[in-house]
């Protein structure tokens, strides 16, 4: 059994804390899976009715693999969703989907599709400029998050603590691009410095942690340094995650929720998660869940030999 994981670097360029890519090749070797770490930048696709010929890897024409594995988030390049969709019209299963990563990748557009399925979000608004300041703090309030339209590991997420503040912060995006698309997202006081991150995998919820500020910092994120611990899932947590991934075409995802007072709000939803700090946190092993889900719903199981007497 044959997998790629299209990823930003290829195995020879991987770094010691690429940690998720390092586990996957291990658990792969472990349970006799021939997975690779396939750069975009390596690959050329040619379009043309012979398809099953027309993806080159390194100059060289290749077999096609049992499966792939985006793991590129929010840094999906169009080049690597070409690479993607293109593999998805050979018949390539991708985990996750083209649309499904240009979807989440995309923070506003991922709100907008929750918050027509009524499910609950904070309140965000896409800025423009010149900005109306007062109907911003009419319809959303100071503090206020602003954050870039595409990002993760908390980076491009800010905290605006009241409106000087935040003409500060606009005056500076505007001189610098004022084309820059960015969202204004209501304040959640009671989720200040911490959040949770459930991992779904193929509808079903396999850990879920909660995440920490250090030094009473607003970002929760592992990657910036914030604690975790175990946290249990719920039956309101679970449907959240799963309905949340469900409506938005993901096999695999990382859903970041918010406490609000007693109950929870959908802050992110990730389609290319961090699992460090949560196998850590719930003892759980993912890219063995993982593999077991590819292996169940596409029936990748390696041949077996029968033998006759």
């Amino acid at each position: 059994m044959q997998g790629w994981i299209i990823y930003k670097e290829s195995k020879v360029n991987l770094k010691p804390e690429r940690y998720e890519i390092n586990c996957l090749l291990e658990e792969a070797e472990q349970q006799g899976i021939d997975l690779k770490v396939i750069e975009p930048s390596q690959v050329d696709l040619i379009v043309t009715r012979e398809d099953r010929k027309s993806i080159y890897v390194d100059g060289e024409p290749v077999s096609l693999p049992d499966f792939v594995l985006p793991r590129m988030g929010a840094g999906t390049t169009y080049f690597a969703l070409a690479v993607i969709r293109h593999l998805e019209r050979l018949g390539v299963p991708c985990i996750n989907s083209s649309l499904s990563i240009e979807t989440v990748k995309d923070k506003l557009y991922t709100h907008q599709i929750l918050a027509e399925r009524n499910l609950p979000v904070p309140k965000t608004m896409l800025a423009k400029f010149p900005l109306n300041v007062d109907l911003i703090e009419k319809q959303i309030g100071f503090p206020i998050v602003v954050k870039t339209l595409s990002g993760s590991q908390g980076k491009g997420v800010f905290l605006s603590e009241n409106r000087n503040h935040f003409d500060d912060l606009m005056q500076l995006v505007e001189t610098t691009n004022p084309n820059f698309n960015i969202i204004l997202q209501e304040f959640v006081k009671t989720s200040f410095g911490r959040d949770l991150r459930v991992f779904v995998i193929g509808g079903r919820v396999v850990g879920c942690m909660e995440r920490n500020a250090a030094d009473d910092g607003f970002k929760a994120n592992f990657s910036s340094g914030g604690e975790t611990r175990a946290f249990e899932a719920t039956p309101e947590i679970e449907w959240l995650a799963t309905e949340a991934t469900r409506i938005l075409g993901l096999d695999i995802a990382g859903v970041d929720l918010l406490f609000d007072d007693n109950h929870f709000k959908i802050c992110e939803v990730n389609s290319s998660p961090g699992f460090e700090g949560l196998q850590a946190a719930c003892d759980v092993n993912i890219p063995k869940e993982t593999f077991h889900y590819l292996k169940t719903r596409f029936g990748l199981f390696p041949e077996r030999t029968v033998k006759i007497d």
